[in-house]
């Protein structure tokens, strides 16, 4: 059996039996599950439908995305997550920069960074240079005045601890942010790189190892061992090309707002819910979210 999950931004509820039921049909499914009102729904069917991306294809222009799945292991007892325009609204690097001076020039270099357009140690190395002399305090200054959280992530961390899975927040960023995000959301670990501070400045370098395009894949393979989890227990999230090993390896990859690249080898593509999406996808009921 597989589920097919229909959903829409949270702040735009559209979805309705009358618009759900023509593709019921069309997919040879049976009646509505409501998840979350006009929100998420899902149907089942007992076999894969041929005309699923053609139907993905249609649900997009009405903004409405559409993930297909087998219908069994759906809860998760492992989260990974991005934390960059994934479990945050901004590219940290890039506003540490625009805070300094420099954020045009290093912009350009994030976005074909993430867009799978250049190596991404080389990049990280080529941005933080640009942040030769900041003033260490800078950072507090960006996480206070910059940094947001992405709509659902505070729901998508508690509900998932609630029931008893483990939470990782994983970058290609650096400490400064990740352990303040991860403390204020509550995920049981982060991981990323450390900048490199003299004198209460930034020297410009990255203390080494310098974790790469493929940590995130060790990462995640790590804390299956360390947890006695299978690869069928976990759920990854994330939108750049850095991301694009842990969501082809996870049981369940969900590319969120990602690059074109990223979406392009992902399974699970979500462009318009947020990130309640991942708990609707596990098949969890919005009254089960714990907020």
């Amino acid at each position: 059996m597989y589920a097919i999950t229909f959903l829409c931004n949270p702040l735009l509820p559209k979805l309705d039996e009358a618009l759900i039921t023509p593709y019921i049909e069309a997919l040879k499914g049976d009646s509505i599950t409501w998840l979350g009102d006009g929100v998420a729904a899902e149907i089942y069917v007992k076999t894969r439908p041929r005309n699923i991306k053609k139907i993905w294809m249609e649900l997009q222009k009405l903004k409405i995305d559409i993930v297909f799945q087998q219908n069994h292991m759906r809860k998760k007892k492992l989260l990974v997550a991005d934390m960059d325009s994934t479990i945050i609204n901004q590219e940290c690097l890039d506003e540490l920069a625009d805070e300094a001076g420099y954020g045009e020039e290093i912009k350009k270099i994030t976005r074909k960074a993430m867009e799978g357009d250049l190596h991404f140690e080389a990049a990280l190395l080529e941005r933080v240079k640009y942040l030769k002399g900041i003033p260490e305090k800078t950072i507090d200054q960006v996480l206070k005045n910059r940094i947001h959280l992405a709509a659902g992530a505070k729901t998508l961390i508690s509900t998932m601890k609630k029931n008893e899975s483990y939470t990782a927040l994983v970058s290609g960023g650096f400490t400064h942010f990740t352990s303040k995000i991860a403390k204020d959301l509550g995920f049981h670990e982060n991981v990323a790189n450390q900048l490199e501070i003299k004198n209460c400045q930034l020297t410009g370098n990255v203390k080494l190892p310098i974790l790469g395009k493929d940590a995130k894949v060790t990462v995640l393979k790590s804390l299956i061992n360390r947890l006695n989890l299978s690869l069928s227990d976990t759920i990854s999230v994330g939108d750049g090309a850095n991301d694009i090993g842990m969501l082809r390896l996870a049981g369940l990859g969900v590319a969120l707002h990602a690059k074109n690249i990223v979406q392009a080898e992902a399974d699970i593509i979500i462009n318009h819910c947020d990130l309640t999406s991942l708990l609707y996808i596990q098949g969890y009921h919005q009254d089960e979210f714990l907020h």
